[in-house]
């Protein structure tokens, strides 16, 4: 069983790390989702060698001054295209075009979707940290046989219906404290640009038609499969691709589909009709973005057909494209399956975050390396709150300590071990973001400047330590402006660890005065010697994931990880 350890503050079980605010923005009702400078501004790394009273000013993006620009301005990512890590070269330099496919809206959206959207935000995050003017894109596909299917289950105009889903989206981003895009486009608002460039690839003989429907021929271009490795004859009609006897080749994917009764259709030289799944995001990546453009990305189940299909329809649209970089995410899985809502097998973030808070789920997400599978369970939920909760306690134990300063404690030195913690906590930070964004590695990392806080909280040799209250404050802020990057700082400290004691609460459901309740009984067999019955009490609230806290100034409590989960926990880590 993982130990507990008490010593006047809870140390809570290690957040499993694999290496292989709660604050909502208000929900914009136009297509196109702008992003606001002035939310989650991200700040440059505090200077190791920085003491208070002389320190610079925090930097935002875009500042003159770097941190550790030799390190800091290099970045490799690992290209599904190459099959390698690349170093980052934009194509511009300062700015970065990056294209992310979004959801098909006819449902609320599972975690599957919170892990591409969380990855892609961290690497939004960190290249504006870098310094770059990103202009990042994320389409919803408004338009499609899977949401003409549920509006016609529901009785609802499919263009509707999703429209409700898109903003249902849009909250979910928000509570999972996923900066907005630049655009977010819509299908619906860009028939004309889809049109034309399904003219055009038809202008350029890669195309046929076939009675009111447009066809790619995959046959026509050679370089099909350069993506996914797959050879032409491997490929398969019906993953997303119809079956019709009508093709060239099985594997020939629509770009145009004639009008059926019933569904909705916008007119073209075709004939009635809307487009193709695929050949939505070719035009709009190049409305936004231009046909050459830095990074493209997604799921691994994008690889093929959608994202072999986009690279065949823009280079016969346009020989000149090109896109730097093809990078996915892994999938989320549960008994080592793929969770999709075509298998079933899902949870959606409502559901998610109706019991855990959304920064755990976050810190969950993030917990393993973006291109490696995560497998959901409530043990690794519960250890990713457990964490949470620590982190954010220290943080608010830190936040207390520094607000009690005076001027005299202001003009002492931060020794040298705080110094070096801190420079040490920074380079691995930039180092390992540098390689190809191992957050695990810096969730790993800020074990030690923590320890190290929590030693000068709350042990007799760190309440006695020279420049005790500045080496707090420079520990903070040092932790404070890599959760900022991480999209993993709260608005307040001491908000979130209300929150996550409610979620807590709901899990074991308790109310906070029957907690208190217990509390009191224990007090009670405790002053009357009845020791068994006393941690009966604490046995019985730990098994609901409730830890109870001793000290002089009485009993307290704390969320943990229930024990049972902490014996599973235990065996997987």
């Amino acid at each position: 069983m993982a130990a507990l350890h008490f010593f006047n503050f809870y140390k809570p079980s290690l957040f499993r790390i694999q290496s292989r605010k709660f604050f909502i923005t208000n929900v914009g009702t136009s297509n196109n989702r702008v992003h606001k400078p002035n939310i989650n501004i991200i700040r440059f790394l505090s200077s190791s060698s920085t003491s208070l009273g002389h320190s610079n000013a925090s930097k935002t993006v875009g500042s003159s001054e770097t941190v550790s620009k030799s390190k800091a301005h290099e970045l490799w990512l690992y290209n599904t295209m190459s099959k390698e890590k690349e170093l980052f070269k934009p194509k511009v330099e300062g700015k970065v075009g990056m294209y992310v496919c979004g959801v098909t809206a006819y449902d609320l959206s599972h975690i599957g979707h919170a892990r591409v959207y969380v990855s892609f935000d961290i690497l939004f995050r960190y290249l504006r940290f870098m310094g770059y003017e990103v202009n990042y894109v994320r389409n919803f596909t408004d338009v499609d046989d899977k949401i003409i299917a549920r509006a016609v289950q529901l009785g609802e105009d499919p263009i509707s219906l999703s429209r409700r889903f898109c903003e249902e989206f849009h909250k979910d981003m928000d509570y999972l404290y996923c900066l907005h895009p630049t655009v977010e486009p819509r299908v619906s608002d860009h028939m004309p640009q889809i049109i034309d460039m399904i003219k055009q690839i038809l202008d350029n003989g890669r195309a046929y038609r076939v009675e009111g429907d447009v066809y790619f021929s995959v046959d026509e271009f050679p370089q099909y499969g350069r993506l996914s490795g797959r050879k032409l004859e491997d490929n398969r009609a019906g993953e997303r691709v119809a079956v019709d006897s009508r093709k060239k080749n099985p594997a020939d994917f629509a770009l145009w589909k004639s009008a059926k009764e019933g569904e909705p259709f916008w007119e073209s030289p075709w004939g009635a009709g809307r487009p193709g799944w695929h050949i939505e995001c070719s035009a709009m990546s190049a409305a936004y973005l231009g046909y050459s453009f830095d990074i493209h990305g997604g799921g691994m189940d994008l690889i093929f057909p959608h994202h072999e299909n986009e690279i065949a329809q823009s280079c016969a649209a346009c020989d000149k494209s090109n896109i730097s970089y093809w990078i996915h995410n892994g999938f989320v899985t549960i008994d080592s399956q793929k969770m999709s809502k075509s298998l079933g097998n899902f949870f959606t973030i409502r559901q998610v975050i109706e019991l855990y808070h959304p920064l755990a789920l976050r810190l969950f997400l993030i917990g393993t390396h973006y291109r490696s599978p995560i497998n959901y369970s409530d043990v690794q939920l519960e250890s990713a709150s457990d964490r949470a909760y620590y982190i954010y306690q220290t943080l608010q134990d830190c936040e207390d300590v520094v607000s009690q300063q005076n001027e005299s404690s202001q003009k002492e030195n931060i020794p040298t071990e705080i110094l070096d913690c801190i420079k040490t906590f920074n380079d691995v930070f930039v180092t390992s973001m540098s390689e190809d964004l191992h957050s695990p590695v810096v969730l790993s990392a800020i074990s030690d400047p923590l320890k190290t806080a929590n030693d000068l909280l709350h042990t007799r040799k760190g309440k006695k330590q020279k420049a005790r209250i500045q080496s707090l404050a420079a520990i903070e802020k040092a932790i404070r402006n890599v959760l900022d990057i991480l999209g993993l700082m709260p608005a307040s400290y001491h908000e979130v660890l209300q929150q996550l004691r409610e979620k807590a609460l709901k899990r074991a459901k308790l109310t906070e005065d029957q907690v208190i309740e217990q509390i009191n009984d224990r007090n009670t067999a405790r002053k009357n010697k009845e020791y068994e019955r006393s941690d009966a009490i604490r046995k019985h609230l730990a098994t609901l994931g409730i830890a109870l806290m001793d000290s002089p100034e009485g009993t307290t409590w704390r969320p943990a990880i229930p024990l049972a989960m902490q014996e599973q926990h235990s065996s997987q880590s």
